[in-house]
């Protein structure tokens, strides 16, 4: 007896210790895949984090400008540590940022004072006072002789080293601009007897000598009145801008010959001090001199393209000095008589940093090529040396969130376009399209999948002949394990062109399926020893089903021919102003359905066979018909897992990326037709995260529609989590 009970002893301590073990494995199973939520959501916050942090912008050193004379213009080389500085006495000087000394300096012994200045990138156009100018460009060659890293810098000239005659009576050139394409050049200028002349140059450049030849093409000239205080002048050499002592900006319209006599006025309020082209020339920079800097765009208007302001940026109560634009990007610094320099970008209308450490007026700017280092000259000679963190000026909530009016367009919009051919482009980060279509994927995916899948779940659980459930629920929980690859692969090749060729008959079906099974239902009535088919209706359904659909797309084509004139999508086009795309929301919905439908029915299906028999054998001994007892008794206590059931297929169709990438034209369009394409947050990170340049601004704004998409499917799933157990409360005491 005594053994027995150590025995017994010992299988209980036996299973007591399995139990235990069980029991850790099943909480450190549940506790690591919490820790593995929250690492993903912590390394996608960590990413998204820099990208909303602020400029940083902090003197490095400052000097007396190196050699003499007055400052003309300044440069810098990409790394910043090379400078080149323009003097009135006609000498380019290039010098040491850290320590100011010189490293070259070249006289371009010019036969007349220099009267204006002005540049376009690295190109700089010298007017002198005797009509004529000089377009010079400086460059640093790079080598690494000894592997340490060595500029050289040097001048070239592209319009040839002769003199260009812009004014042919000889007058000094107060303001000049110059724009420079491959072969084709413009510069305009306005002259001390208040003219304005344009003259555009075709530029020819010898394969065997290197030398460069530049013929005038056309000039003309008219008057100006007032006093010019600013020119700019577009890269198409299209508009002319000049802004003059009356507050007023005038556009000219110019062509081939010049100055084609149009011209538009626009009127402000405080004085123009400064005008600067954008990145790309789409964007006009006009500084006032109360502190103020608008942009205004060419937008296409119905009596053709004018200027129009889009927005403003606020700085001191100081006139605006000097702007200086980044070289790449839609940044620029913007300078006062005050000292201060302030730092904005114009997508995002951000203010970004500030600074003042000249404490008077600053009179010129140049940005290097990465925009990580600013130089400024000031009005007592001084050369100031900034630093620039600035990596992410790009996102702002409005950009993300909000309608941005963004160059090229005709009115403000949210627009999604990370990436494009030419560098002078203004990316376009709005969420809004991709949240859009998202959302708009999963509704038409779900008006399809949630009819079948519950209908279905509810005959099969408690109508149908056991034999046939044990058939058909397998076969449907199977369908979920489709690679969901070769769904959108048939949706793209086989379901688009099918369903726009038979257009017409899937609307048909829409009508004869319900009709043909009400007709099906009519004809039961008549069927002798029904008994014998009860639970089997299904499978009688099944060749009507198949019949019907044959049906509907029989009569797709003589459906259009007789009443859309042969082709329904012209039709909805002309008649309805309907776009039709190929691969659109009905392609996804059917396919995205399809994927669907086995989670929905699976989970439904359970909840509705679990419910207790002795309800549903209790509501039909009291008089309750199978229907009664159906919705009175078995969907209230399954309702919490049918929620659930609904919850996890729209968290499916949320989260699918292949099928949508596949069977819709990835257009981040926000447009809730049925027969438009979209993009959604999955598909457009499966699209453009390989692309992505690792840590830029698209980079993090990717990985922010990836913690968007975490955080809508972990709140989504933790409502309806609550609705469930609330629904789990309510019929709990059925």
């Amino acid at each position: 007896m005594h053994m027995k009970n150590q025995s017994l002893q010992m299988r209980y301590n036996q299973r007591a210790l399995k139990d235990r073990l069980a029991r850790y494995f099943v909480a450190s199973g549940g506790i690591s895949v919490i820790v593995a939520i929250l690492l993903i959501f912590f390394y996608l916050l960590y990413v998204v984090i820099p990208m909303f942090g602020s400029a940083e912008i902090k003197e490095s050193v400052t000097y007396t400008a190196p050699g003499e004379g007055k400052t003309l213009h300044l440069g810098l080389e990409e790394q910043g540590t090379i400078a080149v500085r323009f003097t009135e006495n006609g000498h380019v000087i290039f010098f040491n940022t850290d320590s100011g000394n010189i490293v070259h300096d070249e006289n371009l012994n010019l036969p007349a004072s220099i009267s204006s200045v002005a540049s376009n990138l690295d190109l700089v156009v010298l007017g002198l006072d005797n009509g004529t100018a000089l377009a010079v460009r400086y460059k640093f060659d790079l080598s690494y002789p000894d592997d340490i890293r060595t500029l050289t810098p040097r001048l070239e000239y592209p319009l040839g080293e002769e003199l260009l005659l812009l004014d042919e009576s000889g007058k000094a050139l107060t303001h000049i601009v110059i724009q420079l394409s491959a072969d084709i050049a413009g510069m305009a200028a306005s002259t001390n007897d208040n003219r304005l002349v344009f003259a555009r140059y075709v530029r020819e450049e010898s394969f065997i000598s290197g030398d460069i030849n530049t013929e005038l093409e056309s000039r003309s000239e008219r008057p100006f009145d007032g006093e010019i205080y600013s020119l700019s002048l577009t890269p198409e050499l299209d508009h002319l801008y000049a802004a003059d002592d009356n507050s007023t900006l005038a556009d000219y319209s110019l062509d081939e010959e010049g100055f084609d006599g149009n011209k538009t006025e626009y009127r402000f309020e405080h004085a123009i001090t400064y005008l600067k082209l954008l990145l790309g020339g789409s964007s006009l920079m006009v500084g006032l001199d109360n502190g103020e800097v608008q942009q205004w765009m060419s937008v296409r208007k119905e009596g053709g393209r004018e200027l129009v302001f889009i927005r403003n940026f606020h700085a001191n109560q100081q006139a605006v000095t000097s702007i200086a634009t980044e070289q790449q990007r839609k940044g620029f610094a913007v300078a006062d008589r005050q000292g201060d320099i302030t730092l904005y970008y114009s997508t995002s209308q951000r203010t970004l940093a500030k600074i003042n450490t000249a404490d008077t007026a600053i009179e010129k700017m140049a940005w290097s090529a990465r925009a990580q280092h600013l130089l400024v000259s000031d009005d007592k000679n001084q050369i100031h040396i900034y630093k620039v963190h600035n990596e992410y000026p790009e996102v702002s909530w409005d950009v993300l969130w909000g309608k941005i009016w963004y160059e090229g367009y005709d009115e403000a919009d949210y627009i999604w376009q990370s990436s494009a051919s030419t560098n002078d482009f203004e990316p376009k980060f709005s969420l809004m399209p991709l949240s859009f279509g998202t959302i708009k994927a999963a509704f038409y995916a779900m008006i399809f999948a949630v009819p079948i899948a519950i209908f279905g779940a509810i005959f099969t659980a408690q109508f149908m002949a056991p034999r046939m459930r044990q058939t058909v629920k397998p076969a449907i929980e199977i369908m979920e394990a489709l690679p969901t690859v070769i769904l959108g692969f048939l949706a793209g090749l086989w379901l688009a062109p099918y369903v726009e060729t038979h257009l017409a008959g899937i609307f048909t079906l829409l009508i004869i399926l319900p009709v043909g099974f009400i007709f099906c239902a009519w004809l039961w009535r008549f069927v002798p020893n029904k008994s014998a088919l009860e639970g089997w209706e299904a499978m009688i359904l099944i060749p009507v089903v198949l019949f019907l659909i044959w049906v509907s797309m029989s009569l797709s084509s003589p459906i259009e021919t007789v009443f859309f004139d042969g082709d329904l999508r012209n039709h909805l086009s002309n008649e309805w102003g309907l776009n039709y795309d190929q691969r659109n929301a009905l392609v996804v919905g059917l396919i995205m359905g399809f994927a669907v439908i086995p989670t929905i029915f699976s989970i439904a299906e359970d909840a509705l066979f679990s419910v207790p028999q002795h309800l549903v054998r209790g509501s039909l001994a009291l008089g309750a018909t199978r229907w009664q007892t159906m919705s009175n008794v078995v969907l209230p206590a399954a309702s919490p897992g049918i929620f659930s059931a609904v919850m996890m297929g729209f968290g499916r169709a949320v989260g699918e990326t292949m099928i949508v990438l596949m069977a819709t034209g990835n257009t981040p369009l926000m447009d809730m037709s049925i027969f438009q394409g979209m993009r959604t947050l999955a598909a457009n990170l499966a699209v453009e995260v390989p692309e992505a340049e690792v840590f830029s601004t698209h980079y993090r704004v990717l990985f922010l529609a990836a913690l968007i998409l975490f955080l809508f499917t972990f709140v989504f799933n933790t409502l309806a989590e609550i609705i469930r157990h609330r629904l789990r409360q309510r019929y709990s005491g059925l």
